[in-house]
């Protein structure tokens, strides 16, 4: 299928590596020239040239933290007039309710719930005034089912959420769409956080963790940075302008809902 949207210009965020350059791969593949973003200068001009060399489409590498106000400055004026915005960043550390104080939940919601609406804001007039846009958010199965050792990123993704469903509705009959991408537990630095984590906690094998993980997941396994970067590729192609305000589960079947 074509996807329609060869050279269209992107803007990814937290692209070097996991499930953000899962997207941007899946994007370059479809013909869509690049502005990759990501803390690290290093990983983030390998990633860009590998992505350059196999797709051969242009990809600008941009350094800064998204999370930031210059770094949004920053990532802006080098992206410039962007038609596809993927909304990206780490997601906060795992705890308990009584380890978080308010500082805790205002980096929280910075990274998680101010970052992409700030993206959207600044970016979605120029797709409204072309007629035509994408935005995917990716946050986390967590706001369909909430995991109670990430209450920092529950709140934070919720919130992003409830903002997406009513902004969607009103820039749809512009040509823009917005949906949100919930990864469950995929194969990236994030699982491995996350696994590290319950291997210090119960004093297992980080093997023993991740069949433990597993076996909470029907399908099996942990999910594919390529596999998630084809959904995102989806829907920000010429197919999916009726997908408005959607979220759209990537998690093997683990949460267990009907709707």
């Amino acid at each position: 299928m074509d996807f329609g949207i060869s050279g269209k210009k992107a803007l990814v965020c937290a692209s070097s590596k996991g499930l953000g350059r899962g997207c941007a791969e899946a994007l370059a593949g479809e013909g869509v020239n690049l502005v990759l973003n990501a803390r690290t200068e290093g990983p983030l001009q390998t990633t860009a040239e590998e992505i350059r060399a196999r797709y051969g489409v242009e990809v600008t590498a941009v350094a800064a933290d998204i999370t930031s106000e210059e770094g949004r400055a920053k990532v802006l004026a080098a992206a410039g007039d962007v038609d596809i915005l993927v909304t990206n960043a780490g997601g906060p550390p795992p705890g308990m309710w009584s380890d978080w104080d308010r500082e805790d939940f205002i980096k929280a919601l910075d990274a998680n719930m101010l970052t992409p609406i700030a993206l959207m804001k600044a970016l979605l007039p120029q797709m409204m005034e072309k007629g035509w846009g994408r935005v995917v958010n990716i946050t986390s199965s967590s706001v369909k089912a909430p995991i109670p050792v990430l209450g920092l990123s529950n709140s934070a993704r919720a919130g992003l959420t409830g903002y997406v469903a009513g902004t969607a509705r009103q820039v749809a009959g512009a040509g823009v769409t917005i949906n949100n991408l919930l990864p469950g537990i995929h194969a990236t630095d994030r699982a491995v956080s996350l696994d590290a984590a319950v291997v210090e906690q119960d004093g297992i094998t980080m093997e023993e963790a991740i069949a433990r993980r597993s076996a909470t997941i029907p399908a099996g396994r942990y999910g594919t940075a390529a596999e998630f970067g084809a959904m995102c590729a989806f829907l920000c192609s010429q197919h999916a302008g009726f997908i408005v305000g959607q979220n759209v589960l990537l998690d093997g079947g683990a949460v267990n809902a009907t709707l």
